[in-house]
């Protein structure tokens, strides 16, 4: 790690250098010649120290895009920002639905049940964040934005909610006063793909008040085809609308309300069967013959039909609803002092089940309505003629996994002094996230497939359980231009900020295994209970802590800032809803510094435009939340617990573009993160290998104590590039603007398990792979505000994997999740009023 320090420290400070040997040559040429308007690098305003700025002139690195970019780069979702993005990686993060699009930036990610590492944030305000899925907010988030910024390491000294990783920022389309404006956009391609997307913008009272009203219809039919259900899973079907009011009644007072709603109601996920861990599973009254050619045909059968079809006996479904409102008060005090008030209400309902192994058989259903496996469908069998228990949710009764509701408020005042050379924010912010109504669960982890649809010996475990986090806090950040003591420190910037944090986590959880007699066995301490409501536990966890950070950054001359900053993120600790041991009901807090160096530059060599951003980061990352198996030895009862670990993690990030000539602008962007624990210890169920000092594994004994420092770190894909090309192709003005772009994005390879090494949980890291994405635009065909585009993603047809179920030593299952195949069409959109 210390040579590639060194190497880092040494490409930075080669390329600051020869920047600034270009900086007086880009001073004496200027004059001589002022270039075509059209050969620029774009800017866009961003809002990331909360205050609206360039891109290029904020010390942090933000990764923005403009409503154009966002089209022209067909984003509709957060997975399509895999591979803009330096270091920033988009999954399910080892969870069972394709509507977690969770986000891990250099390293850190969302664990199971913990609070985001990376939190979005629509208008400024954090979306609700589920408990059993790293959900945050619904679908149809990037319907009529004005831009998105994705903003690189910790966050917490201005922004609501606290992380370790970062913040993306949502930023919707706000009314405008004094014009009517809107479009219209249909898109249809293949997968049955149809997409209708539209918004309109009225003025009531010229200047006064302004309504908008955007919304979105989103259809596409599933890659994945469960050839016992005849359903196709990982399909898309959701809608959203929103509605904007905004009021100015003077110059200095104005007033933004925004409601939202969407709803989603999708097949779930398409788990691909790869095979059984047969030693583990056939054991008891499943070591005979029988039970060994079943698991075996199983697996002949996955193999036989491809990774594009799967067959399930659970009828696997994924539904969420999200609704809310989030109103934005400014008043300007003075011209240099503005008051900001934000207030929000948000509801987050979840409610999903899948079959993990991709089998008939049942086993490693998880997350499942609390009344699933109760209804097998009689006779059902699949093409093969295997019997599958088949347990059909359209019989559904009870409530959902998780139903939050959410209220958070937030007052700052912004301010400037010393003729704009200080600049500063101060205020205070509260969260407060509970549970709406009953959460229910179950799981079958594992079933004979001699038992399979059997309703008592395959019953599995149920559980009920509500968590509520309460957070609030104080925080003030300002930025000295030291210009305001003397000139020639003009330019010379210092931000200092600090935030101090108390929160507060309440749950319950009642976790149990029904038996024959209509009683039930709670999981955590034995005991022959009337009903699961009788298993209850309760526990609060209450913490608190300081965030800070530190800057410099200095503009020696127009077009090149360097800067340097070291910055404290924590994020809070959480309720073990599936504890089967009382130890574990809670886990605490995660710490990180980040320590980065970097410089954001514009340049241009004689008439030729270019820009390039790099940063180095190095952090200490201590007591990391890492989900672990567990097991009550006096319940039998398998659950969850939360583990602890420390590691460093360093990297770099570089951005650049360059227009050669007016109409072909190419850039790319590139990451690489190099992770390593420092420490990471755990006690052993007896599935498990620890790490020997000369290097290799040794397998551990159960309640032995594994050493997990040398894994790969969760979730990094150390490598990620993207080089793309946008050509503006001739044409007369008179007939609009068409475009040709062409993209390619790498990932190297990412290791998914928490606790098993890539040799010992296969499939456990995922390959490297490769996307190509293609479109031609045609924009303002011959002036009449019509656009249409040719678009097409993963041009290859590229087979990948984007996640790994990780319970073939824990439940003996290998089954794994793949990345969208080929998808392709067209889309049009016609805009009216100003473009």
């Amino acid at each position: 790690m210390d040579n590639l320090k060194r190497g880092y420290a040494v490409s930075l400070l080669a390329s600051a250098a020869f920047l600034g040997a270009m900086g007086p040559a880009q001073a004496q040429t200027a004059p001589q010649a002022e270039p075509a308007q059209g050969a620029q690098i774009s800017d866009i305003i961003v809002t990331a120290q909360r205050r609206e700025e360039r891109a290029q002139d904020v010390p942090i690195v933000i990764s923005a895009f403009s409503p154009e970019k966002l089209r022209e780069l067909n984003i509709t979702e957060p997975q399509k920002l895999y591979g803009n993005v330096p270091s920033l990686v988009v999954g399910t993060q080892g969870q069972a639905s394709r509507d977690v699009q969770s986000f891990s930036i250099r390293g850190q990610s969302t664990g199971f049940l913990a609070l985001p590492s990376v939190a979005t944030y629509l208008n400024e305000v954090p979306l609700v964040a589920s408990i059993s899925l790293s959900l945050q907010g619904g679908p149809g988030q990037f319907v009529d934005l004005e831009n998105v910024q994705v903003l690189s390491g910790p966050q917490g000294t201005l922004f609501g909610r606290n992380t370790t990783g970062g913040a993306v920022l949502l930023s919707a389309h706000k009314p405008s006063t004094d014009h009517v404006e809107g479009y219209i956009q249909g898109a249809y391609g293949n997968y049955d793909l149809v997409n209708i997307e539209g918004a309109l913008n009225v003025p009531i009272i010229q200047d006064k008040l302004a309504i908008r009203v955007a919304g979105a219809y989103y259809d596409r039919t599933g890659y994945t085809q469960d050839i016992v259900w005849d359903k196709d899973r990982d399909n898309q079907h959701w809608y959203t609308g929103r509605v904007s009011i905004l009021a100015t009644p003077t110059d200095r007072l104005s007033n933004n309300l925004m409601v939202y709603g969407s709803k989603s109601r999708n097949n779930g996920a398409g788990y691909i069967n790869r095979g059984f861990r047969i030693p583990s599973l056939v054991t008891g009254n499943c070591g005979t013959p029988q039970c060994i050619a079943i698991y075996n045909r199983q697996t002949e059968i996955s193999q036989q039909i491809g990774p594009r079809k799967t067959r399930n006996d659970a009828d696997s479904y994924s539904n969420i609803d999200a609704w809310g409102a989030i109103n934005t008060t400014d008043l300007e005090l003075t011209d240099e002092l503005k008051l900001r008030n934000i207030v929000s209400y948000q509801k987050l309902k979840s409610d999903y089940g899948n079959d993990n192994d991709g089998t008939p058989l049942q086993g490693y259903q998880i997350s499942q309505n609390a009344n699933f496996p109760d209804f097998p469908v009689p006779g059902l069998t699949d093409e093969f003629g295997i019997p599958v228990a088949g347990y059909n949710n359209e019989v559904r009764v009870a409530h959902p996994r998780d139903y939050l509701k959410q209220i958070t408020e937030e007052l700052q005042l912004q301010g400037n002094m010393l003729d704009n050379h200080l600049t500063y924010t101060v205020g205070g912010f509260y969260i407060d996230t509970k549970p709406a109504g009953l959460w229910e669960s179950a799981a079958v982890q594992f079933c004979s497939p001699i038992n399979t649809g059997n309703p008592v010996t395959c019953a599995g475990s149920r559980g009920r359980a509500g968590v509520t986090n309460k957070s609030k806090a104080l925080y003030g950040q300002g930025t000295l231009d030291f210009g305001a003591f003397s000139a020639a420190l003009e330019n010379l910037r210092f931000t200092a900020g600090y935030r101090y944090t108390w929160d507060t986590v309440k749950g319950f959880s009642a976790s149990w295994s029904p038996l024959a007699n209509g009683t039930v066995r709670c999981s955590v301490d034995n005991t022959i209970r009337a009903t699961g409501d009788d298993c209850r536990f309760d526990a609060t966890l209450k913490t608190k802590a300081p965030t800070w950070t530190v800057g410099l950054d200095y503009k020696p001359f127009s077009g090149l800032m360097v800067y340097g900053k070291v910055t404290r993120g924590y994020k809070a600790g959480g309720f073990n809803s599936v504890a089967v041991n009382p130890q574990f009901r809670t886990f605490d807090p995660e710490k990180l510094t980040s320590y980065e160096a970097g410089f954001k530059s514009d340049w241009r060599v004689g008439s030729v435009p270019g820009r390039l951003n790099v940063t180095y980061f190095y952090s200490d990352y201590k007591n990391i939340q890492r989900p672990g198996s567990d097991f009550n030895l006096t319940t039998f009862a398998g659950g969850a617990k939360i583990l602890s670990a420390s590691a460093t993690i360093q990297g770099v990030e570089a951005e650049a573009s360059i227009r050669p000539f007016d109409g072909l602008e190419i850039g790319g962007t590139f990451s690489h993160t190099d992770a390593d624990y420092k420490k990471y210890q755990f006690t052993s169920l007896g599935s498990d290998r620890t790490c020997l000092p000369g290097g290799g594994f040794a397998r551990v004994n159960f309640g032995g104590t594994v050493d997990a420092s040398c894994l790969p770190f969760q979730f990094v894909t150390p490598y990620i590039y993207n080089i793309h090309a946008t050509a503006k192709l001739p044409m007369g003005e008179d007939l609009g603007e068409l475009s040709y772009l062409i993209s390619y994005s790498h990932f190297s390879k990412q290791h998914t398990s928490p606790t098993g090494d890539p040799s010992f949980e296969p499939g456990s890291m995922l390959e490297a792979y490769g996307l190509l994405n293609m479109s031609l635009d045609w924009r303002n065909i011959r002036q009449t505000g019509l656009d249409a585009s040719l678009f097409v993603t993963n041009a290859t047809n590229k087979l990948y994997r984007v996640a790994n179920a990780n319970s073939y030593n824990g439940l003996g299952i290998f089954a794994s999740l793949y990345g969208e195949p080929r998808m392709y069409g067209i889309k049009l959109r016609y805009s009216f009023g100003e473009r």
